[in-house]
């Protein structure tokens, strides 16, 4: 159930039985010469839709622009800063707890989003509690990163080894393969990519980083894969949504 393929009506059905909904949050930012750069909200969102439907949950709009400010030195990317971030969560969550939904589930697809959702979780339990909001003392915060589901890590390391490193990665490219069959590039990829530096300005990162990898081989991916990693990580993430409804209701 999509939230915006719904009518308020069914919202309101739907949280006379279950007060949880998924959130989709990804980035819109470089993913080297052959990633899309809408690659981190392509995953996060496709694989909240299956989540969705295998717990019968709902799922809100796609966050597609997260914190990615080192990657704004390449052109297309799009990034909110930290306590702007930190807003629209905040926002979004009171908007609806207003309502009555009380469990947010994030499906996350970005790296750089995760330590800004955890400052805004921080920021929504205390907003709500100032509002007075009837159902603010039940709110509850969960991020699940696809990418760090066990089984997705496990995967990668089969198929790809070492050369899957951490930023434009053949598992999320050819997650995105697999969605989007008709829009997968091509390019030459140098055999040596660059790997190890630690994360700063944007500049910075474009020199150490030129052609917007870090330790990977995207050239690696297809689409069969692809559809492995969808399948493994919404297994896993619709068991973590369970449990977390399961046990913030208890």
């Amino acid at each position: 159930m999509l939230l915006h393929l719904s009518t308020w009506q069914e919202v309101e059905t739907y949280l006379s039985h279950s007060s949880g909904i998924i959130i989709p949050i990804g980035s819109t930012e470089q993913h080297g010469p052959t990633g899309l750069i809408g690659t981190d909200a392509i995953c996060a969102e496709a694989i909240a839709k299956g989540v969705g439907e295998a717990t019968q949950a709902l799922v809100s709009p796609t966050i597609n622009v997260g914190m990615a400010l080192h990657h704004t030195a390449f052109p297309g990317t799009i990034s909110l800063r930290p306590t702007t971030l930190i807003q629209v969560i905040n926002d979004y969550i009171t908007s609806l707890t207003k309502v009555g939904f009380t469990h947010y589930f994030f499906i996350n697809g970005h790296g750089g989003n995760i330590a800004t959702l955890k400052a805004a979780f921080s920021e929504v339990y205390s907003h709500v509690a100032d509002l007075n909001l009837p159902k603010a003392h039940e709110v509850k915060c969960q991020v699940g990163n696809w990418f760090m589901c066990s089984s997705v890590y496990k995967l990668a390391k089969e198929l790809y080894g070492d050369q899957e490193g951490s930023h434009a990665t053949p598992s999320e490219v050819a997650l995105t393969q697999y969605i989007y069959p008709d829009f997968i590039k091509q390019a030459p990829l140098t055999v040596e990519v660059a790997k190890g530096f630690p994360i700063y300005g944007a500049q910075d990162f474009r020199q150490h980083y030129p052609d917007g990898r870090m330790g990977s081989n995207p050239a690696l991916a297809t689409p069969e894969q692809g559809q492995k990693f969808y399948e493994v990580a919404v297994k896993e993430l619709s068991q973590s949504y369970l449990e977390f409804i399961k046990s913030s209701a208890s």
